[in-house]
């Protein structure tokens, strides 16, 4: 039997996160575009500065309808229509809107990238917003809130963001609305919206893929070219104050026999110099099934099938000023939530006197900066990235930059950071379980005031 040789591994190639090239259109449109040989699915990112702190009082959830609706039909297609040229195309669109502005997302074969952007241009420059349609996804959503506030952890989050920020505050509220708020949005909501904050002046198009044989300018021209617009200049990033005094409180689901927590409170954006630590810090923390917590409420005492930390960026500014959560979750079950926090505390408390050591710093760096050439082989992960840098005014080399300082920090300094970023002292807590059960256990604690509230 004749065998092929074995083969050799070739030489280790240097990685970098890819660099865009950044141009602007004739309509205002800032295009950032990225050429990736290979990948042969090219990713789409539409960034409108539609951000929810813009919606009209009381109309909260109108930013996430409109997202919604934008491709439920336009002035030359009708919804169906719209959706079977998508088909014919092998596309995929979809758009959220969160608190930084509203995200459309295309994804597309490259061979049929001028048709899918000549349908984007289309949604964008003339969406339908018909009355049926709105009307449609006002009772879609409606359905959806039950469902939310029954999930633990959707609830929790809820609970969390209303106990930290002040009511005043957009990012107090649930992103997509409330049951009353969204029973207000009608199709003149939508559509006042859409032409108060949609405009190619204010918004950036990300576009990564393999563009050999494209003449981009020469498409871009022909279909995100053609979509007007006033000028306007970019809304402002609102302050945030947020309250993080340390409390509990405890949303009472009698008879449940797990406990969600949501341990959190708010940080810097990731303008500050210290988020790569933080981010290092914390994955050591309870990044991974191998990080403190999980070692100790997992593995040593079972109360979990794991508990997380994690900083997620809620709102940035340019100057620096915007903020992100700072939070640890999972769930327990409820006879050993007490025990449970006592020993989360315990490695906080730890963590604080003793520090990391360099073997759990040298993991994370691995895994952090390791994985990247894995995390970014798709064009859709390289151009969400980019789009999240956009919408938090970040530079484009920031995450590049980031893995170089992530490499360079050391042991000493993710301590302090995640130190920091979790004070035994100033975290809100938020239990969603059996109050009955629950209560005492955590006010002997003494980890702060305890409050129940049903829900």
């Amino acid at each position: 039997m004749d065998f092929h040789p074995q083969p050799t591994p070739g030489a280790a190639r240097p990685w970098a996160f890819p660099a865009p090239e950044r141009g602007t259109l004739d309509n205002g449109l800032t295009v950032l575009r990225c050429h990736r040989p290979g990948q042969q699915v090219v990713a789409v990112e539409i960034c409108l500065d539609a951000p929810l702190d813009a919606e009209p009082e009381g109309l909260d959830g109108v930013a996430t309808i409109m997202a919604r609706a934008l491709s439920e039909g336009t002035d030359k297609h009708s919804a169906e229509e719209f959706a079977a040229e998508l088909e014919r195309c092998g596309a995929t669109l979809d758009a959220h809107a969160d608190h930084p502005g509203v995200r459309v997302s295309l994804e597309v074969p490259a061979s049929r990238l001028p048709k899918a952007l000549g349908l984007l241009a289309e949604a964008l420059r003339a969406p339908a917003f018909a009355d049926s349609e709105v009307e449609r996804l006002v009772r879609n959503r409606l359905d959806e809130i039950p469902h939310e506030t029954a999930n633990p952890g959707r609830r929790a989050a809820k609970q969390l963001a209303k106990e930290l920020f002040p009511a005043a505050l957009r990012v107090s509220r649930p992103r997509q609305g409330t049951e009353e708020t969204v029973a207000r949005i009608d199709a003149p909501a939508v559509r006042a919206f859409f032409e108060a904050h949609v405009r190619p002046a204010t918004a950036t198009a990300v576009i990564v893929g393999d563009l050999t044989g494209v003449d981009l300018d020469a498409v871009l021209g022909e279909s995100l070219g053609t979509w007007t617009g006033d000028k306007a200049d970019p809304r402002p990033v609102p302050p945030i104050s947020a309250d993080d005094t340390g409390r509990v409180v405890i949303v009472d689901r009698p008879g449940a026999v797990q406990t969600q927590l949501l341990i959190g409170r708010v940080g810097a954006d990731r303008h500050d110099r210290v988020w790569p630590a933080q981010v290092l810090g914390t994955y050591c923390l309870g990044g991974t099934l191998t990080s403190r917590l999980d070692r100790v409420l997992r593995e040593e005492k079972g109360y979990t099938y794991g508990v997380r930390a994690f900083g997620q960026v809620l709102l940035s500014a340019p100057d620096g000023s915007g903020a992100a959560m700072l939070a640890i979750s999972g769930s327990v079950d409820t006879p050993n939530t007490g025990p449970a926090l006592e020993d989360l505390w315990k490695v906080l408390r730890t963590l604080a006197a003793e520090g990391l050591d360099d073997a759990e710093r040298d993991v994370a760096v691995q895994n952090l900066v390791g994985v990247a050439p894995l995390k970014y082989e798709t064009a859709a992960s390289v151009a969400a990235t980019l789009a999240d840098q956009v919408e938090q005014h970040l530079p484009d080399d920031y995450q590049a930059q980031l893995y170089v300082r992530l490499a360079e920090t050391g042991t000493v300094e993710a301590t302090a950071a995640v130190v920091g970023a979790f004070p035994v002292d100033r975290l809100v807590t938020v239990l969603v379980g059996d109050a009955s059960q629950i209560e005492e256990p955590v006010k002997a604690l003494g980890i702060g005031e305890v409050t129940v509230v049903t829900g």
